[in-house]
């Protein structure tokens, strides 16, 4: 496992949002886990290719990306992709984790990003054998 790597994409249209995201988890985020290689994605039509061609490990959805929301786009993966990787939105305050409820994420973490709460739901995402 020294060589391999997690593939985690991260969907937002605003390239700063997937900046913070590389700069709260770094390359990686736990010493028990591989190394992070990072997709960076701007739109939703990207992020289905990518999951239909496999070896995505995680996926972190921008609730706040335009015009297609991350909320939405992780409810249609659940839906349509078999089988889906985790999925983590990034909501645009805490009083949304409901709507990343509905939306069947995983788990969410709310703007602005905590590095220590979004690297620890991150970590719990990657080693959850399920």
């Amino acid at each position: 496992m020294a060589d391999a790597t997690l593939s985690v994409l991260i969907y937002s249209s605003h390239a700063s949002t997937r900046a913070l995201v590389h700069q709260a988890l770094g390359r990686r985020p736990h010493p028990d886990l591989p190394e992070i290689e990072y997709l960076d994605v701007a739109t939703a039509p990207v992020v289905i290719e990518h999951l239909d061609r496999g070896g995505v490990d995680l996926v972190i959805l921008d609730g706040e990306s335009a015009p297609v929301g991350g909320m939405g786009l992780a409810k249609q993966l659940r839906d349509e992709i078999d089988p889906c990787p985790p999925l983590l939105v990034l909501t645009g305050r805490p009083d949304d984790a409901w709507l990343a409820t509905w939306s069947r994420a995983d788990a969410s973490v709310s703007h602005p990003i905590d590095p220590l709460e979004l690297g620890r739901a991150v970590v719990g995402l990657l080693s959850d054998p399920a």
